[in-house]
């Protein structure tokens, strides 16, 4: 009987084949959305693990997917703690699981917080191709840590006329570090409240653990686009009033009590009001921003789709390149 093997993928393997940057993660999603928006993957809708009656960043979620034809099928595993930080670790941790679709067999383990992190701010840069305003300068973070600074990363690699990012954090060191990270790249303005921030923001971009939403309406400038990475920042007011709201996946957005499931179970917000999802936009079968001032809100709850293309193509560069160990399943 053959012994099956797995490629091990640490997260400095994943580095050392283009996984801390952009490019790669840019490239594999915007075949993945537009392909998920055709209805040519499969994705279950992600089961959360919580215990106790913890924060809303407490969970375990499994996020599985398959993605092309016969392409590959695999599970993002990943845990998440808001006190994670206070004892020195990331507040997130993942593994992926990668399975070959001709045996199901798993065919490689991956590092995952890297690859979640990168392709979390690769959509932001996919989305505001075609919804944020033309030559945007000016960017809004609020919420500082390692999402943030990724999502800033991302931003400045794929969008040369970025000028200025507005940053605040409730940790005033956070947003003073991402400053000096970011040193000699971009202005980087501490902001001195998230509504100081926001109202700068051509772009706004959410990445904080919060449970309860705090930014309004009346923040966001005429033209804004907003990525709400982390969900529950914003209000309800700006889904009702933005002039065009986009999901990554309508499902999986509609559901855990986040935001636009609140609005859906008051009867205030319907998949006919929705006026796409991302992969339609990005294919080209439902329009991106249409006016300089319009403001659009992208809810992006996070797929599998997203996460397996972006691991199947780091397993592609690392076997390629013979980056990794391997594992005898037996």
């Amino acid at each position: 009987m053959p012994d099956p093997s797995i490629l091990f993928l640490t997260r400095g393997d994943v580095t050392a084949v283009g996984g801390a940057h952009s490019d790669l993660y840019v490239e594999a999603l915007h075949a993945a959305l537009v392909a998920h928006a055709r209805g040519e993957t499969v994705q279950p809708l992600k089961p959360y693990l919580r215990v106790g009656t913890g924060h809303i960043a407490d969970r375990i979620i499994a996020m599985p997917a398959h993605v092309g034809d016969p392409g590959i099928s695999g599970l993002k595993w990943v845990g998440s703690k808001h006190d994670n930080p206070a004892s020195g670790l990331e507040r997130a941790s993942a593994v992926v699981v990668l399975n070959d679709p001709a045996t199901n067999y798993p065919i490689a383990i991956l590092e995952g917080a890297l690859i979640s992190a990168w392709r979390t701010a690769a959509v932001t840069c996919l989305a505001a191709r075609h919804l944020a305003r033309p030559g945007f300068t000016d960017v809004a973070l609020v919420g500082c840590g390692l999402i943030g600074s990724t999502q800033i990363a991302a931003l400045l690699q794929q969008f040369a006329h970025l000028e200025t990012v507005h940053a605040f954090d409730l940790d005033t060191e956070a947003a003073r570090a991402l400053a000096e990270r970011f040193a000699g790249q971009v202005t980087v303005r501490v902001a001195e409240s998230a509504e100081d921030a926001v109202r700068a923001g051509d772009v706004v971009v959410p990445c904080t653990v919060t449970d309860t939403p705090y930014l309004g309406y009346s923040w966001l400038k005429p033209g804004a686009f907003v990525a709400n990475v982390s969900i529950m920042d914003v209000h309800k007011d700006v889904f009702l009033r933005a002039d065009k709201v986009v999901v990554d996946d309508w499902e999986q957005s509609n559901r855990e009590k986040k935001i636009i499931n609140q609005l859906v179970l008051e009867g205030s917000f319907s998949r006919e009001q929705l006026h796409a999802e991302l992969g339609e936009v990005l294919g080209g079968t439902r329009p991106g921003r249409e006016s300089d001032d319009e403001i659009i809100l992208l809810n992006p709850m996070g797929m599998a789709v997203e996460d397996i293309a972006c691991a199947a193509e780091v397993y592609r560069r690392a076997r390629d390149q013979g980056v990794g160990t391997w594992l005898s399943l037996y």
